[in-house]
């Protein structure tokens, strides 16, 4: 083991945040220009860029569960974690480097449908993905010790891959989707690659390991009570920020003024939504690490988590009463950009202490289901909902009333330590085997 992971300095921190951070800037770009490829270079009809896409929460449904709890069970090319991480990492950028060469490749091999390949491609690329960031999530609990480590390392996590992720979209904006692929292929491969030989893993996951290289802790058993209660929890917020990701772009046709001239429209909604994103994904990565994990080492995780989700529900309902302007907008998206801040970082740090650590990464495939099916919940279900409103003011209540939910929800929750456990949340003698 090196002295830095020893010690578990920041730069430890910093380096077994990259994985995931390459995956999640895999993701970036695959959200940023799968569909403008498929439909301005390749000439696919919106349905069918439909089905492409429809591969992804299918391959998370089952790739990262299958794949974490494969790698809970294994010990190869000198860890656990490490042979998924590098396939996942290698195969995705190979796949990065296919999306705007799919026609060469469909005549290269010399298959007629364009359709074909480019599924195969965005399938391969979504399982790619799948394959390396459960792994990469995980292995930040292996090498962490539990408490303010872990939740130091989950934090850390989502202010750089955040940071990396934002910076996926103002390449695209600025240079153009070609550079931005170009330059994904190289970061991919890298972060992936490079950092995972410099960590060493942990061949026994019983206990949590001590900076101070002690005996790790006795064998945890898995507390299937409050992990329902965070998988609800996590569930009702993932429902609140898809419906938004998804559909607040019929909100801003409806109630923002925009140009008569349809093309003018077309790009001035789009303006307004690459703005509200940037600024909710600039604040969800520039808080984690510098005021929520200061804050959680306080109050403690699941504290500061529900009242982020609280201000983000609230956040949304100020949509619905100062949200009709791009200004009024873009300053309640820098609201709801704290609980997004907390959603994508605190919550594997509060799972990962619930259940037995060699099982970490079936349980953190788990954990994914409780954002793909929201996701799929929203797009499917949610969205009948909304096209039939009238008022698409619709979109903003869903998203108040389900982050209030996860808010509500969190309250049956204990934190790891019981001295700032709130009296009353959560029922640890029910929650055990």
């Amino acid at each position: 083991m090196r002295e830095f992971q020893r010690k578990q300095t920041n730069g430890f921190y910093a380096l077994i945040s990259l994985p995931s951070t390459a995956m999640g800037f895999a993701l970036s770009v695959q959200i940023s220009a799968l569909s403008w490829l498929l439909t301005t270079q390749f000439h696919l009809a919106i349905d069918q860029v439909g089905i492409v896409w429809a591969a992804g929460p299918l391959a998370g449904i089952v790739g990262q569960v299958v794949i974490g709890m494969i790698s809970d069970r294994v010990w190869f090319w000198g860890g656990r974690r490490r042979p998924f991480i590098l396939i996942g990492g290698t195969l995705a950028a190979l796949m990065l480097f296919a999306l705007p060469n799919i026609e060469a490749i469909r005549a290269g091999l010399g298959i007629g449908s364009l359709m074909v390949v480019a599924t195969a491609i965005a399938l391969t690329l979504d399982l790619a993905i799948n394959v390396g960031f459960n792994p990469t999530r995980s292995i930040i609990a292996d090498v962490t010790p539990e408490g303010d480590g872990r939740t130091k390392g989950y934090t850390w996590m989502q202010t750089i891959s955040g940071f990396f992720g934002v910076t996926a979209y103002v390449i695209g904006a600025v240079m153009g989707n070609y550079t931005l692929i170009t330059v994904s292929v190289f970061i991919v491969f890298l972060f992936s690659v490079l950092p995972v030989f410099f960590v060493t893993e942990p061949r026994e996951l019983r206990g949590s390991p001590s900076p101070a290289g002690d005996a790790p802790s006795p064998k945890r058993k898995t507390q299937w009570g409050q992990l329902s209660w965070i998988y609800l929890a996590h569930a009702f917020s993932w429902v609140g920020v898809q419906t938004m990701f998804v559909f607040i772009i019929a909100f801003i046709q409806q109630k923002m003024h925009l140009s008569a001239e349809p093309g003018a429209a077309a790009q001035e909604s789009g303006r307004i939504i690459a703005i509200s994103f940037a600024i909710l994904n600039t604040v969800g990565f520039l808080l984690p690490a510098p005021i929520l994990e200061p804050l959680t080492k306080k109050f403690g995780r699941v504290r500061v988590h529900l009242t982020a989700v609280a201000i983000m529900a609230l956040g949304y309902a100020g949509v619905l009463i100062a949200g009709g302007s791009p200004t009024g907008l873009y300053l309640l998206m820098a609201v709801i950009g704290v609980g997004w801040a907390s959603i994508v970082s605190l919550p594997f740090a509060i799972m990962t202490e619930k259940v037995e650590k060699s099982r970490t990464g079936f349980f953190m495939g788990i954990f994914n289901l409780s954002v793909v099916l929201p996701q799929l919940f929203a797009s499917l279900v949610l969205g009948r909902v909304i096209l039939a409103s009238p008022d698409k003011s619709v979109i903003f209540m869903i998203s108040a009333v389900a982050l209030a939910l996860s808010a509500g929800t969190w309250f049956f929750v204990r934190d790891a330590r019981p001295e700032l456990s709130r009296a009353g949340g959560g029922h640890e003698s029910a929650s055990r085997h």
